[in-house]
Order: C-alpha cells, then structure tokens, then sequence
C-alpha cells in the first residue's frame, strides 16, 4: 500500500480518526489478524460467526500500524459506517494515485490459472502485483490492489462474480486498462439462473473499458466472441479460430505427452512458436494463449517472454497441482472448486498421462441448479469414454457420476472411506486425479495419499 496517514485515509473514506492521525500506515492490508504486515492496515470485518473487531489489539500487537473498522476498538485506526465500501473507496484512491495498468480477468474457469500465467510472465519485465489465490470478490480484490506501491506498473486482478452486476461493481473499484474473458460456462448457474446471464455478467468487463482499452477475448467461446459488440475497444483474440494475420494469438496445434504436459504451437502476429507448457492439461495450453496475448498487448518482447515459459508453475494451491507420493503415486490435486467443464477438462488430463492405471477420486459440483443431476452423470460418462481404470466417487450427493461412469465406479460415503479404498489399492506410477467442488473439502483425501 502507498504510504498514508490515518487523517489521509479518514479523508479517503469518510471516516473518523481514533488516535493520532499522523500515525502512518505503509504495509499491505489484510482481514486476517494473523497476516498483518509490519505498519500494514487491518481490516476489521464483523461477519455472523466472527468478528474482526475482536482481534484488532492482537493485530496491532503483531505490527499492524491501524485498523479500518465500524467502531472504536481502543486503538489507532478509521471508523466507518461500511468497512467493505470503505475499503473499496480507499483502493480506487490507490489506483488513482499509483495509476498502474490494470489487468483484469473473469471467466467461468480458469481465471486463477491465468491471472497467475500473467503475472509470472510479466514479472521479468514489469514491476507487477497480482491477485493472491482467487480473492476475487468484494473484498479479494480492493486488497489486491492495497498491494500495490508506488512503483508498480501492472495490477493483475481476477474478477468473479455471482451475479449480474458483480463485475461491474468491481470494475468501480478497479478500472480495467486490458479485459480478458476467458469462457462462458455452467459455474454458478444455479445463482445465474441461466447460462445466458452468466454471459451478460461476464461482459460487464468489456463494458467497463475506457474507449482506449483492450478487450482480449476467446475466439472459440461465441458467448465470448458476441462481447465484442459491448464496447468500443480494441479487440485482441486468442484462440484456434483466431484468424490468421489478425492481431491476437492463434492456437496451431496442441500436441499432448505422456507427462501430461502439452507441447503447444502459437502464431503471434508474423511470429509461428512450439513451446512446452509445462502444465498438467490440454487446456493450460488454452490458458498460456490468454496470458501471451495479454503480454502482446502490454507491449513485452515476444522472445522476452516465451523465455520465461519453461519455468512457468501452478502457483495457487489445489490447481492441478502435480505430487508424488513416496510410494510413486502420482496424485494432481485440483481440488479447489469444479464446474462441468473443468470436471472434463481435468479428467481428460488424467487421461494423458502415462501410466498403468488412472483413477478419478471425485466430489460433488455446487451450484448447478436444476441440471445438476444431469451435470455430474456427463461427468461420469465422460470418465468412462476416457478409459478411466477407476472412478471414486466420494458422497451420495454425487452419485449420479457412478452412474454416468458404470461398472469402473465406486462410491464411498466420505472421505476416510475413499483413502481407506485407495490406500491398499493403489501402486507405483498410478495416476490420481482429485476434484470436486470446494464444499466437499477433498484436499484431504491430497494431503492423506501424500502426507502434506
């Protein structure tokens, strides 16, 4: 965070100082008392189970230089009547003052993995701060942007949204410079109401840009590719339909290997390149292709960045992170959330790889509506069509993936049931995939087949 006084931030959002206003607030802010930087920011919230206000003396004591709050809590800090509005206003003060360019990123999946493919391309080149894991919401990403400092020249920000006007409301905190839409898919459509509203929700990203912006957008998403029409911006595409000698990134050829990783090939503009992505899944190959065109459009040295892309890693946890157990289990957690597409996606990676057996431990997808039922059955089906040799399926509220996925399916009634199936079961170079979406808590059926 830029350096300011409590009077500058009182100032900022409305509030009122406790104790002196000359106190300076120079680190990052933070809700979790356990995080605080040295003369960071703590931001108090009182929500239904917990309440921040409780922990702002122990915050202080562990170096926090003030709290933002709704009340006096005996030390330095703001009072506001709203510290979530308040917080939004004190970022988009940070952003008019620092003035990086701001990168932002939606999508029904895959924004995580992009969002950090971006920052660690360009991080080479520009001074950058990127959203930490998927804080993406009405609090993730005013304190994504509280990261920044006076130097940086790139803020990449994942935007989510569960519900149409979401993102625009992010967008009110952070103006995007570049907006990247990834896919329009099933997550959420049971909040959505339809996959039609997800779309009008996602685009509100591509209205948000100034008429100097740059929307880069999926060639192979029509959903997507329709958003062009709601803005005036420049268009960049990525994508296997980007055509030939237009500005983007078109998608050659992916070639899968027994690793799992793909070898990709990528025009940009007169350029033709193979790299490896060294990523587990066809589709991080998709994902690369996002975050090169966001790179064209800053400007960055094609050769500068395709350097880079060897040492590329999944740097948010439970995204298709590859272990290895000290038996020689191979275990890729994608544990952190799961929609039909990435099921599929997932799946179709654990497929690629080589090896004796491949195993899919799966969970529940949430918030799916009426087609759930229907949704976790293709899932199943979409397994077996794989050759998938084994098939888990961890609660009876995804039982309809045993029946989509037939006699290769097991189902087990939690999660000690599935690592107590798995333990004997399993040898040397097998392969297991691990999903669900977030709720079901499957990173422990991860931590208990690796010891993590």
């Amino acid at each position: 965070m830029i350096a300011s006084t409590l009077t500058e931030i009182a100032h900022v959002v409305g509030g009122e100082v406790v104790g002196d206003g000359s106190t300076r607030v120079t680190g990052a802010a933070t809700v979790d008392s356990r995080a605080v930087e040295p003369a960071g920011l703590f931001v108090a919230l009182a929500g239904e189970r917990v309440d921040g206000h409780d922990f702002a003396s122990a915050a202080v004591e562990a170096g926090a230089a003030a709290v933002l709050g709704s009340r006096d809590v005996g030390v330095p800090g703001v009072v506001v009547d709203d510290v979530t509005v308040a917080l939004g206003r004190l970022a988009r003060h940070v952003l008019d003052v620092v003035r990086p360019g701001v990168v932002a990123i939606t999508g029904s999946q895959g924004k995580t993995s992009v969002k950090d493919l971006i920052a660690q391309l360009v991080a080479p080149h520009r001074r950058v701060v990127a959203t930490q894991g998927n804080h993406n919401n009405e609090l993730g990403v005013p304190l994504t942007v509280l990261g920044t400092r006076e130097d940086t020249e790139v803020l990449v920000v994942e935007m989510g949204a569960r519900g149409i006007g979401h993102v625009a409301e992010l967008c009110r905190i952070a103006p995007p410079d570049v907006s990247v839409v990834l896919n329009v898919g099933t997550a959420h459509v049971g909040e959505f109401g339809s996959v039609d509203n997800i779309a009008i929700a996602k685009g509100e990203l591509v209205e948000a840009l100034h008429p100097g912006g740059t929307a880069v957008l999926n060639a192979d998403d029509h959903r997507v590719a329709a958003m062009q029409a709601r803005s005036e911006a420049v268009v960049r595409w990525f994508g296997r339909e980007v055509e030939p000698g237009s500005d983007g990134v078109r998608i050659v050829d992916v070639r899968p290997t027994t690793s799992g990783e793909p070898d990709a090939t990528y025009a940009v503009r007169d350029r033709v390149d193979t790299v490896h992505v060294p990523l587990v899944g066809e589709h991080q190959a998709v994902n690369l292709a996002a975050a090169l065109a966001v790179c064209d459009v800053l400007g960055l040295p094609a050769e500068g960045v395709l350097t880079t892309v060897p040492a590329l890693r999944s740097a948010s946890t439970g995204r298709m992170e590859r272990h290895v157990t000290e038996d020689g289990v191979v275990v890729l957690d994608d544990t952190y959330n799961a929609n039909p597409e990435s099921m599929r996606a997932g799946l179709s990676a654990l497929a690629a790889l080589e090896a004796p057996r491949r195993v899919a431990v799966l969970g529940e997808m949430l918030e799916l509506g009426d087609g759930a039922q229907e949704a976790h059955r293709s899932v199943g089906e979409h397994a077996a069509s794989l050759g998938v040799d084994k098939v888990v399926v961890v609660g009876e509220s995804a039982r309809a993936v045993a029946e989509g996925a037939g006699e290769v399916a097991t189902v087990v009634p939690d999660v000690d049931a599935a690592v107590a199936l798995l333990r004997p079961w399993l040898e040397r170079g097998d392969a297991v995939l691990v999903k669900a979406s977030r709720g079901a808590r499957l990173e422990r059926v991860v931590h208990a087949l690796t010891g993590a």
